[in-house]
């Protein structure tokens, strides 16, 4: 068996780490940021005169051949008034963008299972499906004393929006969760 260390160097040197930084078009912060180390780090692996080994020589391999990646995994601009974040535990798996007023809505999805999307296979959502997917987070319409639960979460009338951003869409014996920015 051929093993990761046969393949990828041991160390990458100050100017193939600022090389692959300027490269992606990141600042040390952005670049420490994403990749989970402190400024100071990467301002260090900068300036150092020692080879910086460990798993940053991989790391350093997987973006400069694929620096796409970087925009795989960010998280865009904000185009809408409401976002929201399809959660499973604490990954992201759906990022949701929408504008109530012209009901449009944007998505970007994080993760391949479809098992794991707000809209499943589904890559453009109308606002129809939005509506539908909020409302499979909230307990149904016509549940047995609608009223009691309502007035639990100190709710004037059933809004599967204002519910999941009482309960944030939770759901018994589930993980998946919503989190909402305005």
């Amino acid at each position: 068996m051929v093993y990761l260390d046969s393949i990828v160097r041991k160390s990458v040197s100050k100017d193939e780490i600022k090389a692959v930084r300027q490269k992606l078009k990141m600042t040390q912060k952005e670049f420490a940021k994403w990749i989970g180390v402190s400024k100071p780090t990467v301002e260090r692996w900068e300036v150092s005169e020692k080879e910086i080994a460990g798993m940053t020589p991989l790391l350093v391999e997987i973006l400069q051949r694929h620096p796409e990646i970087v925009e795989e995994f960010s998280i865009p601009e904000k185009i809408y008034p409401i976002r929201l974040f399809y959660m499973y535990k604490d990954m992201v798996c759906t990022l949701i963008d929408v504008d109530e007023l012209i009901q449009d809505v944007k998505i970007k999805n994080y993760q391949r299972n479809i098992m794991y999307r707000a809209f499943g296979a589904n890559e453009h959502p109308s606002y129809k499906d939005y509506q539908e997917f909020l409302e499979s987070r909230c307990f149904p319409r016509e549940r047995d004393n609608m009223k009691l639960a309502l007035r639990e979460l100190d709710l004037p009338f059933y809004d599967p929006f204002l519910i999941i951003e009482k309960t944030q869409g939770r759901m018994y014996e589930d993980d998946f969760w919503i989190r909402i920015d305005r």
